[in-house]
């Protein structure tokens, strides 16, 4: 193990950085993206320095990679969830304003209509019979809330 450590050469870094790039777009969430990037920086590092002992690469890779690691988590992690959509995962907010055809009847103001292909749970404030039109004026998380249409 030591003869391995001793004869460690920047490209065994370059592999191991692309290997955690690799296991990074498996959907770690980030977490490898500093462990990638101090990998790759070190095989720079070694070819610069290539007496650098195998101790201190081993030092430089944790630093680097702790460091770089909370520097994704601080700085650019906010940048990759903002949306210029913020109703992009949000079904039901994407349905508000549409008409839709009661097709049973809302008994005390609850019941379902069909919008595509999905069954939605729906409430309104009376009673809608079968075949009436009615707009989609909000939602209570997966529940759509619904007004009798006026046109």
């Amino acid at each position: 193990m030591m003869d391995f450590l001793s004869s460690i050469q920047p490209w065994h870094w370059l592999i191991m950085g692309f290997l955690f790039l690799g296991l990074e777009a498996l959907g770690t969430g980030g977490f490898l993206l500093g462990s990638a990037l101090s990998g790759l920086l070190l095989a720079a590092l070694l070819w610069l320095v290539p007496d650098l002992s195998w101790g201190w690469q081993l030092v430089w890779f944790g630093a680097g990679s702790l460091v770089l690691t909370v520097a994704y988590w601080k700085l650019f992690r906010r940048v990759n969830e903002k949306s210029d959509n913020h109703q992009l995962n949000n079904r039901a907010a994407q349905l508000v304003g549409r008409v839709v055809e009661v097709s049973e009847t809302l008994v005390h103001g609850q019941g379902r209509v069909q919008v595509g292909d999905t069954l939605w749970k729906v409430q309104a404030s009376e009673a809608i019979e079968a075949g009436a039109k009615v707009v989609v004026v909000g939602a209570d998380g997966m529940t759509l809330l619904v007004e009798r249409n006026s046109n």
